[in-house]
């Protein structure tokens, strides 16, 4: 009895105590989501594959796009999700064999050096300065692409799958779908997982505007005999001035899709072509709306920055001024070193000179 009364009377109080995961099984998670969302992603990709030269290639390979998005939010501890996410892929096509590691590898290894590439740059996810969207175009797209397009490329030429006098045309398909994948996918997840700031529905009624007539005028550009792709970009350009990154990098991936599909089938614009004319013609659009979107929203981003620095630089000089010319002291400067009021703006305007400071500048 005694016991239990010490027990209790050292009893402490009750705490609520809020468990979280370890980091461990954080990263872990992750490592699965970005495994499951590359596959998913590569297989809605093969739904657009068209054959050049005997190979299958795909003009938008969305998994390279998830593969750099996730290493640019999560960190560089997820690409173990990024091998399995390929493996899985690869395994769905075909029987797994000693050449799949190797491109596994490559798939794996072109996005890594995409996220690294781009922090040495100093790449902001946001994409709200122009040379971020340069660095996103050029290192982690057509850049870090070279990797994967080699090594898949030329696996299947030692392995006797691919002719060696196709190797050029079919790595071309491949490096473009790769970096196609960049730079139409990666902003829009960046948007999405909220590396580009919080999205702002204050202008809904003008969104819903550019919501209709992209409905209406993409497919009609790309349905059509007459070959009126150029239609979509004054859509893109709407979309980049107004709602940057978000609306216009969802209108080019709309507008690239559906004329991804539409090639498949050899319908619309693309018409009476032979497969190399039509991937040359596709990726050729997808590419001017991809940079069309990402570097012009990027400029008005980076324009909008300066322009609210330069406004809150003049929000400080107003009260700067403001203090200077009631004599007190501004406030970025100790209260000690305050301006006498004989050198405040309002004697300057009255065209009073100092009464103290330099001798030579007394008045006699």
């Amino acid at each position: 009895m005694a016991a239990v009364l010490v027990t209790r009377r050292f009893r402490l109080p009750s705490v609520p105590v809020t468990r979280r995961f370890p980091r461990s099984s954080e990263t872990v998670l992750k490592t699965l989501a970005v495994a499951l969302l590359y596959y998913v992603s590569g297989r809605l990709g093969l739904l657009g594959g068209l054959t050049v030269e005997s190979a299958t290639v795909t003009p938008i390979w969305p998994p390279t796009g998830v593969a750099v998005a996730a290493l640019l939010v999560y960190g560089l501890s997820v690409w173990p999700g990024i091998a399995v996410g390929s493996f899985l892929v690869i395994a769905s096509l075909t029987t797994p064999q000693p050449a799949t590691l190797v491109t596994m590898a490559g798939n794996t290894l072109a996005p890594i050096c995409a996220c690294l590439m781009l922090r040495a740059v100093g790449f902001r996810p946001g994409v709200s300065r122009v040379r971020d969207g340069l660095a996103l175009v050029f290192l982690g797209g057509l850049g870090a692409m070279l990797l994967s397009a080699t090594t898949g490329v030329g696996v299947q030429v030692v392995t006797g799958s691919l002719r060696t006098a196709d190797f050029w045309s079919v790595w071309l398909a491949w490096w473009v779908g790769d970096a196609m994948g960049v730079l139409l996918v990666t902003p829009l997840l960046l948007v999405l997982m909220g590396a580009a700031g919080p999205l702002k529905l204050k202008r809904w009624k003008e969104m819903v505007c550019l919501g209709i007539a992209a409905v209406i005028i993409v497919p009609l550009a790309v349905l059509g005999e007459m070959s009126l792709l150029f239609l979509v970009f004054p859509l893109l350009i709407w979309a980049a001035l107004r709602f940057q990154l978000a609306g216009s990098m969802v209108c080019a991936l709309f507008a690239s899709v559906l004329t991804t599909f539409e090639a498949n089938t050899q319908h619309g614009a693309f018409v009476g072509l032979s497969p190399n004319e039509i991937m040359v013609k596709l990726q050729a659009f997808n590419g001017a709306a991809a940079l069309t979107a990402l570097l012009l929203s990027a400029m008005v981003a980076d324009q909008r920055a300066t322009r609210r620095s330069v406004q809150s630089a003049c929000r400080e000089l107003a009260e700067v001024l403001e203090h200077l010319a009631a004599g007190e002291s501004p406030p970025d400067l100790p209260a000690g070193q305050a301006p006498s009021p004989s050198a405040s703006p309002r004697g300057a305007i009255r065209g009073e000179p100092p009464t103290d400071g330099d001798p030579k500048l007394t008045p006699p």
